[in-house]
């Protein structure tokens, strides 16, 4: 923590940063209660809204929930990414699923942004609760793409000219794209030789990978091993995600996160592994392990995005310089920052969560 507060710039370096190949709509909501119910009693956690599900299914009934939409924005790794660096001062370029045309939810967001579309994005329904969020998601033209349609619709010449000069590469996310492999080899084989100045970083975003094919899984194990043989690579993974990469990859898991992320850093060739939760964070590397705590949020304003933002903060510190361990506090800070006011921070308003870190334990 010490090192990060006296090693993070007071001004952000600023610069490009490259964001691909994913791309949705959230549909924030919040859940009801059976319907005509009143309104005082609303589903506030997600284990109330197990118990409903549980219940009406030993009754052999069926059950209906009312929701409402509190909101409607970008999302994916894309568009969460993209929004953060924006935000912080840099200039994302985004390479993903935003429509064909461009949606103009979009174009309105990104609108100082440079934009390449690669097809449909996918629709997610993301139910906030007290302790925790329900995810549904429809994942759009991710789910088939691939390196000849990224060829073909944006072209090596374009991801040439982006790419060069760039500070960091992010890609997510592996669970919803099965050519992941192929996508990773075509960047290393034939975009990043035709680069006088690559980015210093590649961050890689596997998300939930529990329904992946065992094969497909293991082949983009491989591709992102031989991608960091040419370019420094982390892989960041929430709490959730950390434990099925065990035990897919090593068939471990334990109640640590620091186990899993060991085991899951053992596992891929990479630079470092990064596991988060909402207490806790690790990055494990070749220099060792460091665990960072974190205090969860009492009445968080929204948990949706909250592993992006934290992902946005880690990759940030390692554009800026910061030893691993400090990047990962960054990554904490901004995170917490997020979930606490349900807005993406400023430069400042991390610079201010880092400089008082310490109070959150308070």
């Amino acid at each position: 923590m010490v090192s990060c507060q006296e090693q993070l710039p007071s001004e952000p370096s600023g610069g490009d940063v490259v964001f691909g190949f994913d791309g949705y709509v959230d549909n924030v909501r919040r859940a009801g209660t059976n319907a005509g119910a009143a309104d005082s009693d609303r589903i506030t956690t997600l284990s109330e809204f197990g118990e409903e599900i549980v219940t009406s299914a030993a009754a052999d009934s069926s059950l209906s929930i009312s929701w409402e939409r509190l909101g409607q924005r970008t999302g994916g790794h894309v568009s969460h990414l993209s929004r953060a660096y924006q935000t912080l001062g840099f200039d994302p370029t985004l390479v993903g699923m935003c429509g064909d045309p461009v949606r103009e939810i979009f174009e309105q967001e990104f609108e100082a942004c440079t934009l390449y579309s690669l097809g449909d994005p996918g629709i997610t329904d993301a139910i906030e609760f007290d302790d925790g969020k329900l995810m549904l998601m429809e994942n759009g033209g991710a789910a088939t793409l691939d390196w000849e349609t990224i060829r073909s619709r944006v072209g090596v010449e374009t991801l040439v000219d982006e790419l060069d000069g760039a500070e960091l590469l992010g890609v997510g996310y592996w669970a919803v794209m099965p050519e992941m492999a192929g996508i990773l080899d075509g960047l290393r084989e034939t975009v990043f030789p035709e680069l006088t100045d690559p980015p210093e970083h590649v961050l890689l975003d596997p998300a939930n990978i529990r329904e992946l094919d065992r094969g497909i899984l293991e082949s983009i194990v491989a591709a992102t091993g031989r991608l960091a043989h040419e370019v420094d690579v982390t892989v960041s993974a929430n709490r959730y995600e950390t434990k099925e990469l065990a035990a897919a990859l090593d068939a471990h898991t334990s109640d640590e996160l620091v186990a899993d992320a060991r085991v899951a850093f053992d596992s891929l060739d990479v630079d470092r592994f990064v596991g988060h939760s909402v207490d806790e964070s690790v990055v494990v590397s070749d220099d060792g392990t460091t665990s960072v705590r974190i205090a969860p949020v009492e009445s968080p304003e929204l948990t949706t995005s909250a592993g992006d933002h934290f992902n946005a903060g880690l990759s940030l510190g390692l554009v800026e310089g910061l030893p691993e361990s400090a990047a990962v506090v960054l990554g904490n800070a901004l995170a917490r920052e997020f979930v606490r006011t349900g807005e993406t921070p400023s430069y400042d308003d991390v610079v201010s969560a880092v400089t008082s870190y310490d109070a959150q334990f308070e």
